[in-house]
């Protein structure tokens, strides 16, 4: 929250019961300034491999208002995340914390996201998790040229030694289809039409996120629904081929932003 009173409107929301039994236990944590971003590494144990890094969009409406989500899109490369970010988030978080965690006797096997925080080139950490992102991953996947498999079972085997990854230069822009009412109340069942002409489209990609099949047709089963992704040489035609695509799709009962990317194409 940005003010006392938002905050304060916000324990009472979820005292409230806003998010059912996730709203029975509260954190309270510093407000932290600058732009956001989500850094991925395969550890082994011992080993580190650096992905790559990716933004996402956490607000519900355009102009990043309303309240936060798990993701209403997200875009790579991350503009704010230079080359001297990477170098110092490498050496100065994700390095550190893998070696830590061995010398704790608890090496860590496995992906480690990064959620940062970073302001005049320096990166804090906001949160750790021991998975990939949604829906950062989507973005990452697009970009990935290599077989991520490999990596994964060195990463799990101890054997990330000598582990690459090829990466495009492409980029890769992704826009969240959620359904009315999100991330409160939303009901189930509206049918969606045009997802096949969407991925017919140049770049594009749809990923199900909430979807089920009823009687043939395709119907949303929950929050964020549909993942519209697209690659571009440039983030400018990344999104607007994402947005193409969502243009494509047919569900008056769903929303999504229309600003993704916003921050890369400012830049």
């Amino acid at each position: 929250a940005e003010t006392l009173a938002d905050a304060d409107r916000a324990v009472d929301d979820m005292l409230g019961g806003l998010f059912g039994d996730a709203s029975a236990e509260i954190v309270i944590e510093e407000f932290m300034t600058g732009e956001e971003a989500s850094f991925f590494a395969l550890c082994d144990g011992e080993n580190v491999l650096p992905l790559i890094a990716a933004q996402d969009h956490k607000r519900a409406f355009d102009g990043d208002k309303g309240p936060n989500t798990g993701g209403m899109g997200a875009y790579s490369p991350a503009p704010v995340f230079t080359d001297d970010v990477y170098e110092r988030t490498m050496k100065t978080i994700i390095e550190p914390v893998a070696k830590e965690l061995a010398r704790r006797g608890a090496p860590y096997r496995g992906v480690l996201f990064a959620g940062l925080m970073i302001e005049n080139e320096i990166p804090r950490v906001v949160e750790f998790n021991a998975r990939f992102g949604d829906p950062e991953c989507q973005v990452l996947m697009r970009r990935l040229k290599s077989d991520i498999l490999p990596a994964l079972h060195a990463a799990a085997t101890g054997a990330m030694k000598g582990q690459t990854l090829e990466w495009s230069d492409d980029a890769a822009a992704l826009v969240v289809l959620a359904a009315d009412g999100y991330p409160g109340s939303y009901k189930k069942g509206s049918p969606i039409r045009g997802v096949e002409a969407a991925n017919a489209l140049p770049g594009v990609v749809v990923f199900h996120a909430g979807t089920q099949e009823k009687d043939g047709a395709l119907v949303a089963n929950g929050g964020r629904v549909l993942n519209v992704t697209a690659t571009g040489a440039t983030t400018r035609e990344a999104v607007e081929r994402a947005y193409r695509g969502v243009d494509a799709i047919e569900w008056p009962e769903g929303f999504h932003r229309r600003d993704i990317g916003w921050r890369a194409l400012k830049a």
